[in-house]
């Protein structure tokens, strides 16, 4: 099933002398350890794929100052309508029930076993903050600007089809690299990136480029997962490390932790990060003030703006959000008219210019720029029947707003 690795030194050993080849052997011996240790996460992986245990884990440091948001501004909606909406978050299976209005916690509700200071498992609202880091990091001068090949970030990049990869790429999904599957076959590229103990090298290395970037929208994995490559080859600095002192203790948020390929090794950026859902909360509230937080500019001039852009190849995906139109009753994670996952939504959305976090399992963070209003909700899957309606928080709360407001 696996690369017999001992054959395999055996045979380079046969080539040549132990002096020219103890490079070889020490490489081998990596090779050995790597590959019992994918092997033994793969099967594991194996038994329970959506609940799968990250490890080793690094901790993000949050704001050392750390203060709740101010609640408050419950007499902007009406009470049935407040009332309404948690009874919906709660009968999904939600962790967390959170809203943010016109600069106010409104609401916060927690399942009995989830507290303001839970990390909560985020899934894929973990690739709206590889978009805010970029922006950090183009505000700070590290990264020149969006349409930065990687060729000029990662070096080894340098002369191969992967350089012509854009940054703006890697946020809005047109790398072109391989979409995002399943597969049984532990030497498959979907279980390799995710799974090996070296996925940044491997992805670099092996993860099947199929169409020129910027050609197609291809959402995978792998592609959020080469932000954290980018952000410590283009800062000097580990992807937790950046997160924290760059984006979570500037906006006053509580920290967590970042799964980790190996002990020491790069972040898994386009997923597994674990926060309280205040934090995400946050960035999101950061998104609705356009990048500024106290007054204080974090991101680019216009650069939520630019977030806000769907693509020709995807008008419902912007950079690393997902955008309110055009209104889908199915809409998929995947290249539009393609098969796969799709998220219902019953109606279009009373505020049109709605952007979302939107993650496996119904992890959702509706920003409403019109309203001044932010809807999070996390959690387990919720149940199947009846299924989940993604207009179903924002709408209940939007028609619930009194008319002043």
């Amino acid at each position: 099933m696996f690369q017999n690795f001992n054959a395999r030194i055996a045979l380079l050993f046969s080539a040549c002398t132990l002096v020219s080849c103890q490079h070889i052997a020490d490489t081998s011996d990596a090779e050995v350890r790597q590959g019992s240790e994918y092997e033994t996460r793969f099967q594991t992986f194996l038994r329970d794929p959506g609940n799968y245990a990250y490890a080793p884990m690094e901790t993000i440091a949050g704001a050392s100052d750390y203060l709740a948001l101010p609640a408050g501004g419950e007499e902007s909606f009406a009470p049935e309508a407040l009332a309404e909406a948690q009874n919906y978050a709660a009968a999904n299976r939600s962790s967390a029930f959170l809203i943010w209005h016109n600069g106010k916690l409104v609401r916060s509700w927690y399942a009995p076993d989830t507290q303001a200071d839970t990390v909560l498992n985020s899934k894929s609202l973990s690739k709206p903050l590889t978009a805010i880091a970029v922006g950090r990091a183009i505000a700070l001068g590290n990264i020149r600007d969006l349409d930065q090949p990687l060729s000029e970030i990662v070096t080894e990049l340098k002369g191969k089809p992967k350089g012509d990869i854009l940054v703006r790429h890697l946020l809005d999904m047109r790398t072109g690299l391989l979409d995002q599957g399943y597969s049984l076959d532990p030497a498959h590229p979907f279980n390799r990136a995710y799974l090996d103990p070296d996925h940044g090298q491997y992805i670099l290395d092996h993860y099947p480029l199929i169409d020129p970037p910027g050609s197609r929208y291809t959402y995978n994995n792998a592609t959020g997962d080469l932000i954290a490559l980018v952000i410590e080859k283009a800062t000097g600095r580990r992807y937790a490390e950046f997160i924290g002192s760059e984006i979570l203790s500037p906006i006053g948020a509580q920290g967590g932790e970042v799964w980790l390929n190996r002990e020491g090794g790069l972040a898994h950026s386009g997923c597994c990060m674990k926060l309280p859902a205040e934090s995400w909360l946050r960035l999101a509230v950061l998104l609705a003030q356009k990048g500024d937080w106290d007054g204080k500019p974090l991101l680019p001039a216009g650069y939520v703006e630019e977030m806000r852009r769907g693509t020709a190849q995807n008008p419902s995906y912007g950079l690393g959000i997902w955008l309110g139109e055009p209104y889908r009753e199915k809409r998929g994670f995947g290249a539009p008219g393609t098969i796969g996952l799709t998220v219902y939504q019953s109606e279009p959305f009373l505020d049109p210019q709605i952007y979302m976090f939107d993650g496996n399992s119904n992890q959702t963070v509706h920003i409403s720029p019109k309203h001044k209003l932010v809807v999070l909700r996390m959690g387990a899957t919720p149940p199947k029947d009846p299924v989940w309606d993604n207009a179903a928080l924002p709408n209940i709360l939007i028609r619930g707003l009194r008319q002043s407001n």
